[in-house]
């Protein structure tokens, strides 16, 4: 089975199987959402994503993949609609999230102490890893924003946030 079909099909299996928890994921993370506008954004990115399955290579991880596409939603959303968001909730959820890509055995909800270890963890990552994790998991900047800005390369930019992850993980592996 080439890449293509086999995207299709794990794309289709998850969502088929998942949908109910994608909904739940999503107005968890959305605060006052309608089942209905839930489903909007799981069908948004489900047609993105298999409008796009042709053009990726085997994706190894399709939960993760899905999420992923979710969460970046969710941020767009949040950009464009709701200017009044509380941001301490924001922050909370956005930390949440990093915790969940840092330690992804978490599924569903994070126990306080993750919490407080994460934050913790990320204050005392050096300034340009710590900088580069605020940036694109708390403020929701693109590399192609922060490279303009920072004047620096989007694939070092890539670099520091994958080797930033990388000591967060292993901060936190060692705490648990």
């Amino acid at each position: 089975m080439s890449a293509k079909e086999d995207n299709y099909s794990n794309l289709s299996r998850f969502f088929q199987e998942e949908y109910q928890a994608l909904n739940g994921f999503v107005r968890s993370r959305i605060g006052n959402t309608t089942e209905e506008q839930a489903e909007d954004v799981v069908q948004d990115v489900a047609l993105r994503l298999f409008s796009r399955s042709d053009d990726l290579g085997r994706i190894n991880n399709i939960a993760g993949y899905v999420y992923h596409a979710i969460r970046n939603r969710i941020v767009d959303i949040r950009r464009g609609k709701d200017p009044d968001a509380n941001p301490e909730e924001e922050f909370w959820e956005r930390l949440a999230d990093l915790a969940q890509q840092v330690h992804p055995e978490y599924t569903e909800e994070y126990p306080d102490k993750l919490i407080r270890e994460m934050r913790k963890a990320i204050g005392a990552l050096r300034p340009e890893y710590r900088d580069i994790i605020l940036a694109i998991d708390f403020e929701g900047y693109t590399y192609r924003e922060i490279a303009a800005e920072w004047g620096v390369s989007p694939g070092t930019l890539m670099s520091r946030r994958h080797r930033a992850l990388h000591i967060l993980n292993r901060k936190l592996s060692r705490q648990h």
